[in-house]
């Protein structure tokens, strides 16, 4: 079976589902709160219809792995001398299980939906990860060739990206939450202009991957893990050399950002961590605020507040007047007081930014500045591989 024809099933069961859902509120809203019998009443007739209903499109809705829904709900009368037996035991356990076998479906629904999600991300997610760099290059190669203007795009990476796109569209259905500027991007690619390619290349791609990243594996997933036994793999006594790099290339900016917020979150010496600013801007740097605690052994314990801008520049580096501008957009933030401001790029520092930064701080003006360049956050990454691995920054 190709693809596609998976994906057609897979639609299917979600039509169905959703029909199952649908019935199954409506049946809870005929159920009473209270012991009542109905017997032929029109509500009675109707829940009966839809007891039927929902019986038959049970039958549509086939296992995922090993689950199954099995639970049919009873008839309101049923329920309703369920109730009576339990109320006449007066026991509290009977009368708990009466209403959890009433709310079966709801569980058992629920559990199948969380399940068909999962199933359904992994059918579709070695497509994406093999679309998602094909769009990047395809993303990069154009914004460098286009004109930004209103002539339509004739390049001949054109059609390719616009097919790419729409087969992401397609794959991510509805368990790819489309958060980010989804909407944006379909309509750029649908009017085609120079300006549009580079409005996705700045906006819309990289907010439109974050959504699809964040997706594949969530937090609450393992990450996949090829070995069976560690101690294989020790008793092989692999040799040659190992990575350095990291491919910051792999993550979009919002992700360079939460990277960021994770390792100042796994430091002991910084508290209270926090978001100042999100923007969709690509070329604008993103601010965090953390406490910085600081020992002395003479003199106590205090806390220094330090700001951290996230620039994800992997094609260009930070020059002076991006330092300054910085300096310009902190001071918002006061107070309470800056005493440390941190620029983090996953790229590099040119030698007059670095000089700027030198007699800033030998000066003594405030905030100091410190320089996170690739180098130095390698390095930190290096104390922390299960970051490097969360974020697949290995190549």
């Amino acid at each position: 079976m190709d693809l596609e024809r998976a994906l057609e099933e897979f639609d299917a069961v979600e039509t169905n589902l959703s029909r199952l859902e649908k019935v199954w509120e409506e049946m809870q809203q005929l159920i009473p709160d209270s012991i009542a019998f109905f017997g032929s009443s029109p509500e009675a007739l109707r829940f009966a219809e839809l007891q039927r209903a929902y019986a038959a499109i049970v039958k549509g809705i086939p296992a995922v792995g090993d689950y199954q829904l099995e639970a049919i709900p009873g008839d309101l009368d049923s329920i309703a001398q369920a109730r009576l037996d339990a109320m006449e035991i007066g026991e509290f356990e009977a009368k708990r299980w009466v209403e959890d076998k009433i709310e079966e479906p709801t569980c058992e629904i629920d559990e199948y939906r969380s399940r068909f999600r999962k199933a359904r991300l992994e059918l579709v997610r070695e497509k994406l990860q093999e679309l998602v760099p094909t769009i990047n290059r395809l993303v990069s190669s154009l914004a460098e060739s286009v004109p930004n203007n209103n002539k339509p795009v004739e390049d001949e990476d054109w059609p390719e990206l616009v097919a790419a796109f729409e087969q992401v569209v397609r794959l991510a259905g509805s368990q790819i939450p489309q958060s980010g500027r989804w909407r944006d991007m379909r309509r750029h690619v649908h009017f085609g202009q120079g300006c549009d390619v580079h409005d996705i290349a700045r906006l819309d791609w990289p907010s439109v991957r974050s959504d699809i990243e964040a997706s594949l594996y969530s937090e609450l997933e393992p990450v996949p893990v090829s070995a069976e036994n560690l101690a294989t793999l020790v008793q092989a006594k692999p040799t040659g050399p190992v990575t350095t790099r990291l491919q910051w290339e792999a993550i979009s900016a919002e992700e360079f950002e939460r990277l960021l917020f994770n390792l100042i979150s796994d430091a002991e010496e910084y508290v209270n961590p926090q978001w100042l600013m999100h923007t969709n801007a690509s070329d604008r740097g993103r601010d965090l605020s953390v406490d910085r605690l600081v020992t002395d052994t003479l003199s106590g314990t205090r806390y220094e507040r330090v700001i951290i801008q996230a620039k994800h520049w992997t094609k260009k580096s930070v020059r002076p007047s991006h330092v300054t501008e910085t300096l310009t957009e902190i001071s918002l933030w006061e107070p309470p007081v800056i005493q440390s401001l941190i620029i983090a790029t996953s790229g590099w520092f040119t030698g007059d930014a670095v000089a700027w930064i030198e007699k800033h701080n030998n000066e003594g003006r405030r905030p100091q500045i410190e320089m996170w360049a690739e180098s130095h956050l390698e390095l930190l990454l290096a104390r922390r591989p299960h970051l490097v691995s969360g974020f697949n920054l290995r190549p």
